[in-house]
């Protein structure tokens, strides 16, 4: 059964400091899916996305945890510049995945990002990564050119909030 988010079993979404678990512990997951794909991300040249970032009063981490408090999902908010923040490190656990789940992290951190007093969001995403392009064009995000010269990406896109 779904919910209204269209998000198969409940989901509450949690601020929680990157650098700490379980932020942390599926950022790592998530860098280590995204190194499967495309090499070394903290090599020169890529953005950055430190844990410091994604701190306020500019930037949040959220983390999703499942009715059972597993947690499932994490995403991060950080500035780009007073109106503009960027969307990154949005993963879903594999067990995570499937539910509507991406779907109801994006819409939190857009949330999130609102709240922080951004109007426009940005983000972007790899060649291999088709289902993340599929996402972010259904809810709403135009291409853009590249904004933040990410040397693993192919698509940025921005949404007005």
């Amino acid at each position: 059964m779904r919910d209204d988010s269209g998000v198969s079993a409940p989901v509450e979404f949690r601020a929680v400091p990157a650098g700490d678990a379980p932020a942390s512990d599926l950022i790592e997951a998530m860098v280590g899916e995204l190194e499967a794909f495309y090499g070394r991300i903290d090599r020169p040249g890529m953005p950055t996305a430190a844990p410091e970032e994604f701190a306020p009063p500019t930037g949040v981490c959220l983390v999703g945890f499942g009715a059972d408090g597993t947690p499932l999902a994490v995403g991060a908010v950080k500035r780009l510049d007073d109106e503009v923040g960027e969307i990154k490190r949005m993963y879903v656990a594999p067990e995570g995945r499937s539910r509507g789940l991406a779907r109801a992290l994006l819409e939190a951190l857009e949330r999130a990002a609102r709240d922080l007093g951004y109007t426009r969001v940005r983000l972007d995403t790899g060649p291999r990564q088709p289902h993340a392009r599929a996402l972010y064009l259904s809810a709403g995000y135009r291409e853009i050119g590249n904004y933040n010269a990410n040397p693993a990406a192919s698509f940025w896109g921005e949404k007005d909030l």
